[in-house]
């Protein structure tokens, strides 16, 4: 296991998890907050639209106290509250902090969106773009900001691979074509090794903001896309962010 350095930075380290509807967001962060839970100080921030859906089941599952788990309803698409303006994000977490000194990791959810969805790298120092093998083995192909410059990517659920027709193995390595070698993790939570992999990623890169080396990098913008209502737009750059 990493090294986990002693010295306290000026903030939480805050990582995002993007990825479209259904791929296992809500669970991951279950997942590491079971995993991490006893060896750091954590808090949640979950994105919806209309509820507070995500944040309700993280704390019926009991992964950290039910305070440290805190809802930020978007009220629009939820990447917009993740990258075009951020600030509801922002001062959830800033409140969070504040009623938990000494918080070391903040997990940040977005809501369910599409494949181009990223975190703008004012609101999140690392993120993590979660694909699932139920959305078909081809998904990891069609590329996006997310798929290919997000600091890690997922392929997760890979133990229900053979009853949906997908080659995991296959869809790990297109993934690490697609991001030209950078970090790929075929994930199920019943699979230790998949797991330790990535508790032992979070915590390098920790370590690696403790430190002052790690520096937050902004996947690129959203591909212009279309809304129900008919509407187009697309997303600016939000530029790189270090510390």
């Amino acid at each position: 296991m990493p090294d986990i350095m002693l010295e306290n930075p000026s903030r939480a380290m805050r990582l995002g998890v993007a990825g479209p509807v259904g791929t296992g967001k809500s669970s991951l962060i279950g997942l590491l907050c079971r995993e991490l839970g006893t060896q750091l100080d954590l808090g949640v921030i979950t994105n919806d639209i209309y509820t507070d859906e995500d944040a309700r089941m993280l704390r019926a599952a009991g992964v950290l106290d039910a305070d440290r788990i805190r809802a930020v309803e978007t009220g629009a698409c939820p990447h917009t509250a993740i990258r075009d303006d951020i600030t509801a994000n922002a001062t959830a977490v800033e409140d969070l902090e504040s009623d938990y000194p000494g918080m070391e990791l903040v997990l940040i959810e977005s809501g369910g969106d599409n494949l181009t969805a990223t975190f703008s790298p004012a609101l999140v120092d690392a993120q993590i773009f979660v694909l699932d093998v139920a959305g078909g083995g081809d998904v990891v192909r069609k590329g996006g900001p997310g798929i290919a410059r997000a600091d890690m990517l997922i392929v997760n659920k890979t133990d229900l691979a053979p009853f949906v027709g997908v080659d995991a193995h296959l869809m790990r390595r297109e993934g690490e074509v697609a991001r030209d070698g950078q970090p790929v993790i075929a994930l199920s939570r019943n699979d230790p090794a998949s797991v330790q992999s990535l508790t032992d990623w979070v915590l390098t890169t920790l370590a690696a903001y403790r430190a002052g080396d790690h520096q937050a990098i902004d996947p690129g913008p959203m591909a212009p896309h279309s809304h129900a209502d008919g509407t187009t737009h697309e997303h600016a750059s939000a530029g790189a962010h270090s510390h």
